[in-house]
């Protein structure tokens, strides 16, 4: 199915010169393949795949710099984060990331990543400009994923046996924090005024609405009416409405951020793991890992309007946009 065309030419000319070289190719996806052991590159102009980039085994956790210039992967049995050079599409290099890495966040100025290293229990601190783990941190117990705070004062870090999730302080690189949440803890996101961050409990089925100043725990929401697998967060631009990927449930759940009331479940891809929103809040997208694809959402109607090529294991997304 292809997408509308008002996807792609909405605002982009304007975004196109703020960010430069690197989006000259027009917006993308770039999707980690965690049975493939690839990153697809998807053209959202063209609504094609237009690279398939090996980047070593195992690949999960997935970002774009806030230059766009490059997109880091965590490659889980190679130990590093992968660097991929977003003009050229291929990987430029890799960088030592300790035990295991899972996931991780990018500091709000593209300096550091944090990242959360399941073997070991610990998170680890990358910096990019060194090219190496300066700092690492015990947290919980497997830890899962990990999000930075948007004036990147605060790290959290989801631990999925211990249900936990550890705050850092991103100065000091110490726990400050750990706070219980719901059962089999996975992905984070902040809100974007930084007050609010949301916690996707897998196995409890629920989402844990946080303060993000005191660090406590003031609402659980409810997704679970079947076989619903909180997975990845995301939230609109606009603060308005949180995204849910909820994994075996083959859906996603949108939340209103105001009330912590769920609005609907939109049926997706098989095995939707990550999710991403566009800058600009009108397409939402999901990984779906059994089904080797991406679901495009419509934000306004909350429905699917198109699904797009993926690998084999499709388990999360940057956008370049």
């Amino acid at each position: 199915m292809r997408l509308p065309r008002m996807f792609v030419s909405i605002g982009l000319a304007g975004l196109w010169l703020v960010v430069g070289s690197a989006a000259e190719a027009g917006p993308r996806l770039y999707v980690s393949n965690e049975f493939a052991n690839t990153v697809t590159v998807i053209d959202l102009e063209t609504e094609k795949a237009v690279a398939t980039i090996p980047v070593g085994k195992r690949p999960r956790g997935i970002k774009a710099s806030p230059d766009r210039r490059r997109v880091y992967v965590a490659i889980g049995e190679d130990n590093v984060i992968a660097v991929i050079d977003t003009e050229r599409n291929s990987v430029i290099e890799k960088i030592p990331a300790g035990e295991d890495p899972e996931a991780f966040a990018l500091s709000p100025d593209g300096r550091f990543i944090y990242v959360s290293n399941e073997e070991t229990h610990t998170a680890s601190l990358i910096d990019i400009a060194q090219r190496k783990v300066v700092g690492t941190v015990k947290v919980g117990v497997e830890p899962e994923g990990v999000a930075v705070s948007p004036d990147g004062k605060w790290v959290y870090v989801s631990s999925e046996t211990s249900h936990t999730i550890s705050v850092i302080d991103a100065g000091t690189f110490k726990v400050v924090a750990t706070v219980l949440v719901g059962d089999r803890p996975r992905g984070i996101a902040f809100s974007p005024d930084g007050t609010r961050a949301y916690v996707a409990a897998e196995v409890g089925g629920t989402v844990s609405v946080m303060d993000a100043k005191t660090h406590k725990v003031i609402d659980t929401i409810t997704v679970l009416r079947g076989d619903e697998k909180p997975m990845g967060v995301a939230v609109m631009p606009d603060g308005k409405k949180v995204y849910v990927s909820n994994g075996r449930g083959d859906n996603v759940a949108v939340i209103d951020a105001a009330t912590h009331k769920v609005l609907q479940y939109i049926p997706v891809g098989k095995r939707a793991w990550g999710i991403a929103i566009t800058p600009d809040g009108k397409r939402a997208f999901t990984a779906n890992g059994v089904s080797a694809d991406v679901s495009v959402i419509d934000t306004t109607a909350d429905k699917v309007i198109g699904t797009l090529p993926a690998g084999k294991g499709a388990w999360g997304i940057a956008i370049v946009w």
